[in-house]
C-alpha cells in the first residue's frame, strides 16, 4: 500500500497503489477477471469465513477496484470507499442500508430526477416518507425531523438550481438527533468540497461526471466510516449487486490523475462565461455558486474551494425559446451528463428532471426557462461565442 500523502494533487495520483506490489507497473493493472483461485480448499474456507485476507470473486472485491476505493477514501478524507456500477447504484445502496419500512428521509429542497424517482419507489413499496427542506436555519431542519427520520440527504450545489446548503449547519443539527447526513458531492468533486470535513457522515458521487471526466464511463462512488461501509459491502452491495467492472474502475483511476488540473480549467472557464451571461439582455437570472451576485455566495466561500464548472441560467422567454437556444448551438453538445471535456447543455424540465411532477419541479425552482450548462475544457472564448450567437437569435 502506497503511504497516504498530505496534498491532494499528489494523493490523486499515488494513493491506494504501490508499483512494488505489481511487478513495478507504473499504471494500476487491470484485473479483468470474474473470480480468483485458492491454493487449497482450506484457504477458500478461511476466506469465505473472513479469517484470511484475499480476493474471492469480483463482485466481492477486485484489486483494481480496491485501488480506486482506497484512493477516493483518501481524497474525501474518509475511512472506506466503495465503488458501484453507477451513481444511482451508490445512492440506492446507501439509502437501502440506512432505511427500513415506514422510515422517513429529510432531503434538500432539490434533487436529481432519478434520486427523486428512487424516493417515490421507496415510498410506494416500503411506505418510506420524505420531506424537502431549504435547510437555511437549524430551526427549520429541527421542525421537519421526525422520530422515524433515518437520514438526511443533501445535494449541494443542488442539481440544477445550483442552490447551496450549509453542510456544517446541517451536520450540527443531525448530530443532536444522531441522524447520519449523506451528501451528493458530484457537482463539486472532492477537489472543490469535502463534506466529511464539515461534519457529514457519507459522500456519494456519480463518478461518471468529474471523477471520470472523459464521458467514457458510468460509475458511482461512496465514502464514509469503515464499519458502516464494511457492512454495506457485505450486504446491500454484495446482494443487490450494483458493482463496478474492473475496467471501469481502471478508467476512473486514469481520470482521477488529472482531476485537479481539469477542475481548475472548468472553474476558470465557468467564471468567464458567468460574467458574460450576467450582462446579456436575453438572460433573466444566472445561478452560479462562485458569483458574488449569488445569494449563497457566503456559503460557497465557507465550504467550496471555487464555484465549479456548472452553471444554470433562465432565458427571457418561454419553453420554446429555451429549446430554440439549444437547437441554435453549433459545437456545444445537447446532452444530459456533465463534467466532460466537452461543453454540454440540457433543458432540465424536459430532460434530467422530467420524472419530477410539474408542481414539485416548480417548488424546486426548475422552470421551463431554466437551462443547465456544463462548462468544458475548450477555450472559453469559443464557448461564449457559440452561446452568444444562439442567444442573439432569440426573438
Amino acid at each position: 500500500m502506497q503511504k497516504k500523502n498530505n496534498r491532494f494533487e499528489t494523493a490523486v495520483i499515488h494513493d491506494g497503489y504501490d508499483a512494488k506490489d505489481m511487478l513495478g507497473s507504473l499504471t494500476t493493472p487491470l484485473f479483468q477477471t470474474s473470480t480468483f483461485t485458492f491454493e487449497t480448499a482450506e484457504q477458500g474456507e478461511k476466506r469465505f469465513a473472513g479469517e484470511e485476507e484475499g480476493f474471492i470473486y469480483s463482485r466481492l472485491g477486485n484489486p483494481t477496484v480496491r485501488a480506486l476505493e482506497e484512493r477516493i477514501a483518501t481524497l474525501e478524507n474518509g475511512e472506506r470507499g466503495l465503488a458501484f456500477g453507477s451513481g444511482m447504484a451508490a445512492v440506492s445502496a446507501i439509502l437501502f442500508a440506512l432505511t427500513k419500512a415506514n422510515d422517513h428521509i429529510l432531503c434538500s429542497s432539490g434533487l436529481y430526477g432519478c434520486t427523486f424517482g428512487l424516493l417515490q419507489m421507496l415510498h410506494e413499496k416500503f411506505n418510506i416518507s420524505y420531506d424537502f427542506s431549504s435547510m437555511e436555519t437549524k430551526e427549520e431542519i429541527r421542525s421537519l425531523i421526525k422520530e422515524e427520520t433515518a437520514c438526511i440527504y443533501v445535494e449541494t450545489p443542488i442539481n440544477p438550481t445550483m442552490k447551496l446548503i450549509d453542510l456544517q449547519l446541517v451536520a450540527e443539527v443531525a448530530k443532536e438527533y444522531g441522524i447520519p447526513v449523506i451528501v451528493d458531492n458530484t457537482f463539486s468533486s472532492p477537489y472543490l468540497q469535502r463534506p466529511l470535513d464539515l461534519g457529514c457522515d457519507m459522500v456519494v458521487h456519480s463518478a461518471t461526471k468529474y471523477i471520470g471526466g472523459h464521458g467514457d464511463v458510468v460509475a458511482g462512488l461512496a465514502v464514509g466510516k469503515k464499519d458502516f461501509f464494511d457492512s454495506v459491502a457485505m450486504t446491500t452491495q454484495k446482494d443487490i449487486g450494483g458493482i463496478i467492472s474492473p475496467f471501469d474502475a481502471w478508467l476512473l483511476l486514469r481520470g482521477l490523475k488529472t482531476l485537479p488540473v481539469r477542475m481548475d480549467r472548468h472553474c476558470e472557464n465557468a467564471e468567464k462565461i458567468v460574467e458574460k451571461l450576467e450582462s446579456h439582455p436575453k438572460i433573466l437570472t444566472v445561478y452560479y455558486p462562485g458569483s458574488k451576485k449569488n445569494p449563497d455566495f457566503s456559503i460557497c466561500e465557507k465550504q467550496m474551494k471555487r464555484g465549479g464548472g456548472m452553471i444554470s441560467f433562465a432565458v427571457d422567454g418561454t419553453k420554446a425559446d429555451a429549446q430554440e437556444l439549444l437547437n441554435k448551438l453549433n459545437f456545444i453538445k445537447i446532452a444530459v451528463s456533465l463534467g466532460d471535456a466537452e461543453t454540454l447543455i440540457q433543458h432540465p424540465a424536459t430532460m434530467t428532471h422530467s420524472v419530477v411532477p410539474e408542481e414539485s419541479r416548480e417548488k424546486m425552482g426548475i422552470t421551463d426557462q431554466l437551462i443547465r450548462l456544463s462548462v468544458g475544457l475548450e477555450a472559453w472564448e469559443d464557448i461564449w461565442s457559440d452561446l452568444e450567437q444562439a442567444l442573439n437569435q432569440l426573438k
